[in-house]
């Protein structure tokens, strides 16, 4: 029997994967439900489309192999017509797949995407956005688990230093809503590694704990995952657990995209920013300032990636992290929009370093320092962690030198003008009042 590669490609966008409903037209697996998938390299004719892969390409004078990753983008554009929109998350090892007839190695790939305008080819009768779990509740190709297994969020994934801790918050909660799904189904992962020992309530809490202490230095995996346990601990039971996961991601979805939005309405023109968030990204899109100065966000450098996003719609301006003061009065900004990954309980603010030193100028040019976050950043307690990184990353020298690299820093309180969040604007006094509805949350464990 030979082997055939193909590649199934998850496509997610505010925690939910699109499906796809295979139709008459392709030669196999109809009206069952799957990712975006087609055949890696140089497929026979291809399934339903009346000419061959081979045809197609000659036709664009390209005879190449596709690779494939390669084969995963084009078959997402020709699916679905989101190309565009989407970004590689990760790639898993490829799983064999056989159904009697046929054998097929399936590449898997996640991307997450920012739009959901799907728009799909013959191949589909019908397209869903769902939660992941629903995967194991319909009737699908095969082992279509087994290949999202390969790519899905799990603890692991949360020591991602790129994303932000919005991001991050989201595939905590995907994993203990995935974990759960798998225990209310009373079924393994295919022989992947669990993320759990167990199906009961004890296994599922230790996750819980597990994901919420992951990143002590953020306080939105902590509060969301102790929200779920909260709405679950009445029940105590893994279905529970499931549905309040799900709504978690629903609500924290929209509680970052309405911070946003009302960051965006106080937006000046000229507005300068450092490290990466997904709410002021999504703020500045849709506040569209004429200009955005933006700090490189050393160690790490992710205002570069932060900048090439912007240079389509705005004029962009990249800067160091040690000119962002001088730059901020000669470019003439009109305020700093920053994010947060931890507001304490007095209003000061931890976010990544260099966001005090952008506060601390930005009083000194009489301009705002606004931080915009969804309320579930502002912390229970006055905790932090700076995570230390690595001190060669600073000095290896052989001089006896004390290294001092920190991944966060601390804002006081009196240098940040306003907390933005999806309740509006919050004093002080209210931030205190979010801290202590917090640490209700976390009775669950009593």
């Amino acid at each position: 029997m030979d082997e055939r590669p193909v590649v199934t490609c998850f496509i997610r966008n505010d925690g939910e994967l699109l499906l796809l409903r295979r139709s008459g037209a392709v030669g196999s697996y109809q009206g069952q439900w799957g990712g975006v998938a087609g055949h890696v390299g140089e497929p026979e004719q291809r399934e339903g489309s009346g000419r061959s892969e081979r045809h197609r390409r000659e036709q664009a004078g390209d005879d190449t192999e596709r690779d494939p990753e390669t084969a995963a983008r084009a078959e997402i554009a020709e699916e679905t017509g989101l190309a565009d929109a989407v970004a590689l998350v990760r790639s898993g090892d490829p799983i064999t797949v056989e159904d009697g007839e046929r054998r097929w190695l399936v590449h898997p790939y996640l991307f997450d995407c920012d739009s959901r305008a799907v728009e799909t080819n013959e191949e589909t009768t019908d397209h869903e956005w769902v939660h992941a779990p629903e995967i194991l509740r319909r009737e699908t190709v095969p082992r279509l688990w087994t290949s999202y297994d390969r790519v899905r969020p799990r603890v692991a994934t949360l020591s991602d230093r790129t994303h932000g801790s919005a991001w991050l918050s989201l595939c905590a909660l995907e994993t203990l809503r995935d974990e759960t799904a798998l225990a209310v189904e009373r079924r393994d992962d295919a022989g992947e590694t669990s993320e759990r020992a167990g199906d009961d309530w004890a296994a599922l809490a230790a996750l819980a704990r597990r994901l919420r202490d992951a990143r002590p230095s953020m306080a939105v995996l902590e509060n969301r995952i102790n929200r779920v346990m909260t709405a679950a601990s009445d029940e105590r039971t893994p279905a529970a657990i499931e549905r309040a996961a799900r709504g978690a991601i629903e609500q924290s979805v929209g509680a970052d995209r309405e911070a946003a939005r009302l960051a965006a309405s106080e937006l000046p023109a000229r507005v300068a920013t450092l490290s990466r968030s997904g709410t002021v990204a999504a703020a500045l899109r849709q506040g569209d300032p004429e200009a955005v100065l933006v700090a490189e966000s050393r160690p790490g450098g992710e205002g570069v990636g932060v900048a090439e996003s912007l240079a389509e719609s705005t004029g962009v301006t990249l800067t160091t992290d040690a000119a962002l003061p001088f730059e901020l009065d000669d470019w003439d900004a009109k305020a700093v929009l920053v994010g947060a990954d931890r507001v304490l309980p007095d209003g000061s603010v931890v976010n990544k370093v260099g966001t005090r030193g952008a506060a601390l100028a930005a009083a000194a040019a009489g301009i705002d320092c606004l931080v915009v976050a969804a309320s579930d950043k502002v912390a229970a307690d006055g905790r932090y962690d700076l995570e230390a990184r690595d001190p060669g990353e600073l000095y290896d020298g052989d001089a006896d030198v004390r290294v001092a690299n920190p991944t966060f820093d601390v804002t006081p309180a009196d240098a940040v003008t306003a907390v933005l969040t999806e309740q509006g604007r919050l004093s002080t006094a209210e931030v205190g009042a979010v801290a202590a509805a917090h640490r209700e949350w976390a009775d669950w464990e009593t």
